[in-house]
């Protein structure tokens, strides 16, 4: 994750304490030495729509042996144990697990910051008071266009317009709301309109995801964006987030899930002639060290699996019904777990040779593992040239 409101402006909010410090990128196990990782809890595959890009290839059935309420508290207990400092409710839909707040308050209650993603599509004003009420930090939800392009993608139609619903209830009862947003190439012309939305709908913060091939994303790697679409997309994001900061709007604007955007901005501040800002975008993505799942970023899916990122799930390492999560996390045996901790020697083509390997970490494992059949190799989402990372003129290997 890239805050672009970091990089540009250096205001802290609340997840910039667990990127950006300076012990951050040696860490093995967690978000520091002293802590445990993010936790994204995958705690039902039910849900209501059916986006065409899940990762989780979720549908509206029921399914069979997710955790319990009583099995779901021990995992929050072994969580708060390893020093976990934020639960994320993911699904499927979460709201529709019928203990949600229970679980959502006994994780507050355990010293863990609960925050939900969801497609907002069941937030009432009244379950928008409850989620405010508990004291969820964050409440996420997914739109990937306005309207028709949105409702598209979501696979129901009249998602938009509840999603939109759930949206003002967060907005309207003081609960910190925002965009989750997939970038690809039937929606990335909607960013500029993104923008007008969360300023117009009084919306504190956007993330910007780059496409990841998983789960149903498989049947849409040829509808990636290009090289050049990124880049495209990278400047409006950052042009358009400026002129929040220069009209006095402070929003927070991050992207996901592609660690070479840092490295875009220290270049570009660069070739603007910007030195200062440059220095200052450098700083931070060496403190961050780049993409660190199976580091200071886990998985936990319905049925208690344990996984580095919810991307990755065909990589399991252990079940939080058999064994506490830390023991899970810490546990090397398995070579995917080992070698995400020290990847670099493992790191193939591009990837190896990029002088800029500190500040991304080799980016993201799974979509080089869609494309090539190989976990190790490079992450064809990279939009920087040969020449900008250095291995122009070599033969590649």
């Amino acid at each position: 994750m890239i805050s672009i409101t970091k990089l540009l402006f250096a205001r802290e909010y609340y997840g910039d304490s667990l990127r950006y410090h300076n012990s951050a990128h040696k860490a093995k196990n967690g978000t520091s030495d002293s802590m445990g990782p993010v936790v994204v809890w995958n705690s039902t595959k039910t849900c209501n729509l059916k986006c065409r890009h899940c990762y989780m290839s979720s549908d509206a059935q029921k399914y069979q042996n997710e955790l319990t309420t009583e099995e779901a508290k021990r995992f929050i207990d072994d969580l708060a144990e390893f020093k976990v400092p934020v639960l994320l409710f993911s699904g499927g839909e979460p709201l529709i697990r019928p203990d949600f707040f229970e679980l959502a308050e006994y994780a507050k209650e355990k010293g863990l910051r609960p925050t939900l993603s969801t497609n907002g599509t069941l937030i009432t004003r009244e379950v928008a008071q409850r989620i405010k009420d508990i004291g969820v930090g964050y409440v996420g939800i997914s739109l990937d266009g306005l309207k028709d392009v949105n409702d598209s993608f979501r696979g129901v139609e009249g998602a938009y317009d509840r999603a939109m619903e759930g949206i003002q209830n967060c907005v309207a009862v003081g609960q910190r709301v925002g965009l989750r947003f997939t970038i690809n190439h039937h929606n990335i012309q909607e960013l500029d309109n993104i923008f007008d939305f969360i300023e117009r709908e009084n919306i504190n913060r956007v993330c910007f995801y780059h496409l990841v091939y998983s789960g149903r994303g498989n049947k849409m790697m040829d509808q990636d964006v290009t090289a050049e679409e990124s880049r495209k997309a990278m400047d409006t994001i950052i042009r358009r987030t400026k002129d929040f900061e220069d009209r006095g709007l402070e929003k927070e604007i991050l992207t996901v899930d592609n660690h070479c955007d840092g490295v875009y901005m220290y270049l570009k501040a660069l070739k603007d002639g910007d030195e200062e800002l440059a220095a200052q975008i450098k700083d931070f993505i060496a403190m961050n060290g780049g993409n660190r799942s199976g580091i200071a970023f886990a998985e936990v899916d319905p049925l208690g699996y344990v996984h580095p990122d919810q991307f990755t799930q065909h990589h399991t390492f252990g079940n939080v019904r058999e064994r506490k999560f830390g023991d899970i996390w810490q546990d090397v045996s398995h070579p995917i777990m080992a070698g995400l901790k020290n990847r670099k020697p493992l790191l193939k083509g591009r990837c190896s040779r990029c002088q800029f390997l500190d500040n991304c970490n080799g980016n993201f494992r799974t979509r080089a593992e869609a494309q090539t059949g190989d976990f190790w190799e490079s992450d064809p989402s990279c939009y920087l040239t040969d020449e900008e990372i250095g291995i122009a003129g070599e033969e590649d290997v």
